[in-house]
């Protein structure tokens, strides 16, 4: 008989399955970082999860490379809205911006955000209150599918 396995979660020490937390960092009321938790699986290269921080509970689907360390995902709101992030993860949690992009009378809305596996200390050292100001747009390659 010929079992299938369940594939197994991702072994790089830079992106452990679990308990992550961290924040969001934005320019706009209410101002500066925005806590979040969230329980993530990594796993061939896929990220998926769910969390929850003060706009709500959201769920997360995404990618990551272990060869460089870039990840980005989609956060999407349950019932609202996305907010799609492009990061990197160089050994002390995820770190990048994010991104709403414009849509009928709001406009884009952007800014920072750093994450990281729940029981290391905040790599920020909490000295990170100002939003990232990027001149450049977040690339969202094509929407990542949902299973809900």
């Amino acid at each position: 008989m010929n079992e299938e396995t369940p594939p197994t979660v991702e072994t790089d020490p830079r992106f452990p399955s679990g308990p992550w937390t961290g924040f969001f960092v934005q320019k706009y009321p209410p101002l500066g970082r925005q806590g979040m938790e969230l329980l993530l699986t990594f796993r061939d290269g896929g990220m998926s999860g769910e969390g929850r921080d003060r706009v709500g509970k959201f769920i997360i689907t995404g990618r990551y490379d272990v060869a460089d360390g870039r990840c980005h995902f989609t956060k999407r709101y349950i019932g609202r809205h996305d907010v799609f992030y492009n990061g990197f993860n160089e050994g002390k949690g995820i770190w990048g911006g994010w991104q709403i992009p414009a849509a009928d009378f709001r406009p884009e809305l952007r800014g920072g955000f750093y994450i990281w596996p729940e029981g290391m200390s905040d790599p920020t050292g909490s000295e990170l209150v100002a939003a990232l100001d990027l001149d450049q747009e977040i690339e969202a390659d094509e929407p990542v599918p949902l299973s809900v």
